[in-house]
């Protein structure tokens, strides 16, 4: 294998028998190169600052080294004393990294691992760690951060992390890019500057420089490449993974992609969309139009599913995961055969980082991007800003129209026609994110063909497309006001709400509306100041039926959330909402008869 370094008796250092034996169980019987570099180093006392490719076996390069390094400490660690310390951007790759531990310290039952991360109830974190106690804490940065928070709870960790021998920060580009910098400095303050550091990223930024600086003492710098790649033109994407590109008009790209999964059906594939609400969309309509198939959606704005979703799918045999960048990272699902890439990531690093999620260690692996025809000069930008070569996919097969499926879809559930139109402007905006500004350029983009590719049913109301005609665009002759919701209490919500907004209208006075032509990109910061501005407004006027009328939407919401979670039985429901309609109308009759008096 052109992957590896040698056999593990063959590194300057001495492994412990234990983990050579745990070596053998897992059937790694050679180093990779980030492996072979580090390790020693790592032992003897240094810190080191890695560059390598996803997907090169860094994991190990710490995992072996921290529990080499405890087990050399003259003072045995205490129950509540951590001596190594694990940082990572996501969930997901804190759970691999914390499984890999330990398959490990099974075979030294004397250090206690924990799992720091969010998505679970932190008082449950303090508790377990009070009760087993920890030696080696693997975490992501804001669950961290909370912890050290939590003496008046009875853990002081500030105090346990006195002890600490390794810090290790893992994909530490990617704590930077998603802006965990200033967590990451609060916690390196409570950290004892005597310690070993280790710092490990796919790609070296500026920002990245400082951390170096900040954090570590005389590092080694590592960059490994993977053997075979000359050093002139060093690929950030490991060489064993085909990397391939597609060019289609924005209508025939949803078709080509279902196309591509209904041929791969048998292979476990990743499509990466660029936001949250692509992901809800295309995921629901993939999950219908890819029968026979497992279809798992995952993205940064779930809260408590991503765990569970997550581990399902690296055990599936063959299925679909739909994400966003979340998963572009380090995270390790065995045996992926594609990662589709249907939008292009907002930064050209994210691209190798989502490439790179196939093609691990040594795996043969292939990634597809799916790029419109003004796009296509970002194959050239690839292949020299990131070294990242591409090469032209052979045409989709039996490519077949499903769009008038999807628009179905919409028709059928207000829930589906609400996503589109989430997805859409959500894409726009990403779109106008895009680093690479000079490829994509919102200005360039074909709405009416965007919108087809979308399925819409009508175009949203968007500062983007004001002022705008699309002939090319055709609207559904169906009143989409009148598409109801499957869900039979979210409609009855929905029915309520445009019945009082009809009262409202009635007994308001009509008011000019002035709206500046912004974009809604550009308006999001804005928006809390308005609310605020808004709130004030009303308090000045002295008018509190708005308040009123807020505060009962609130607590309708807060029936059908209790309903959904079966906190409450349907009948329940029923009588509480009209309960308050008829004290409603009640206390509207008697202000109305009291007010002739006055």
């Amino acid at each position: 294998m052109d992957t590896t370094d040698g056999t593990w008796d063959s590194l300057s250092v001495k492994l412990n028998d234990n983990i050579l034996t745990t070596l053998g169980e897992l059937k790694f019987t050679h180093m990779t190169p980030v492996q072979s570099a580090c390790i020693p180093l790592f032992m003897s006392n240094k810190d080191v600052a890695a560059e390598a490719v996803t997907g090169s076996g860094k994991t190990l390069a710490f995992v072996i080294p921290i529990i080499e390094l405890l087990l050399k400490r003259e003072e045995k660690l205490k129950k509540m004393q951590v001596g190594a310390l694990v940082i990572t951007p996501t969930r997901e790759l804190a759970l691999q990294i914390s499984e890999v531990m330990g398959q490990f310290i099974q075979k030294f039952p004397q250090f206690t691992q924990i799992l720091l991360i969010g998505g679970s109830n932190p008082i449950e974190d303090v508790e377990k760690f009070k009760d087993q106690g920890a030696n080696i804490v693997i975490a992501t940065p804001g669950r961290l951060e909370d912890m050290f928070r939590r003496k008046a709870d009875g853990l002081d960790l500030a105090s346990s992390v006195k002890s600490l021998d390794v810090l290790v920060l893992d994909e530490a580009d990617r704590l930077l890019d998603m802006g965990f910098e200033a967590s990451l400095n609060t916690i390196l303050d409570y950290l004892p500057k005597q310690r070993r550091t280790g710092l490990f990223s796919a790609t070296q930024t500026q920002e990245l420089e400082k951390l170096v600086r900040a954090g570590l003492r005389n590092p080694v710098r590592i960059t490994v490449k993977e053997k075979g790649v000359a050093a002139t033109a060093v690929q950030k994407t490991p060489s064993r993974l085909s990397n391939y590109y597609t060019i289609c008009r924005s209508e025939n790209k949803f078709n080509n992609l279902v196309a591509f999964l209904r041929q791969h059906k048998h292979e476990k594939n990743l499509v990466f969309f660029s936001t949250c609400a692509c992901v809800e969309y295309y995921g629901r309509a993939l999950e219908t139009l890819v029968k026979k198939v497992s279809v798992h959606c995952i993205h940064g704005k779930m809260k408590t599913k991503r765990n569970k979703i997550f581990a399902d799918f690296r055990a599936l045999k063959s299925g679909i995961l739909v994400c966003t960048d979340v998963m572009a990272r380090g995270i390790d699902i065995p045996d992926v055969n594609w990662v589709l890439q249907y939008d292009p990531p907002s930064s050209a690093s994210a691209f190798v980082h989502r490439c790179g999620r196939t093609a691990r260690i040594g795996n043969q692996g292939n990634a597809l991007v799916f790029l419109l025809p003004m796009e296509e000069s970002y194959i050239n930008f690839l292949s020299i800003n990131q070294k990242c070569p591409l090469q032209k996919m052979s045409p989709i097969s039996d490519v077949v129209d499903v769009l008038p499926k999807v628009k179905a879809m919409s028709l059928a559930d207000r829930a589906m026609f609400d996503r589109s139109m989430r997805a859409f402007v959500s894409y726009v905006q990403a779109y106008a994110k895009h680093e690479c500004s000079l490829i994509f350029r919102v200005k360039d983009l074909d709405f009416a063909s965007l919108a087809r590719g979308f399925a819409l049913l009508r175009l949203p109301k968007m500062p983007e497309l004001r002022g705008k005609t699309f002939p090319d665009f055709t609207e559904t002759t169906v009143d989409t006001d009148t598409i109801r919701y499957k869900d039979k209490n979210r409609e009855k919500l929905r029915q309520k709400m445009l019945a009082e907004q009809k009262e409202k209208e009635k007994t308001d006075l009509p008011r000019k509306n002035f709206i500046k032509n912004k974009a809604w990109s550009k308006q999001k910061n804005k928006k809390d100041r308005r609310k605020k501005m808004a709130a004030k407004r009303k308090h000045d006027e002295g008018s509190d039926v708005d308040d009123e009328d807020m505060k009962e939407l609130l607590n309708d919401t807060r029936l059908l959330k209790k309903l959904k979670k079966g906190h409450i039985s349907e009948e329940d429901f029923e009588k509480r909402i009209t309960s308050k309609a008829k004290s409603k109308h009640k206390t509207a009759s008697h202000d109305g008869s009291g007010g002739e008096d006055v």
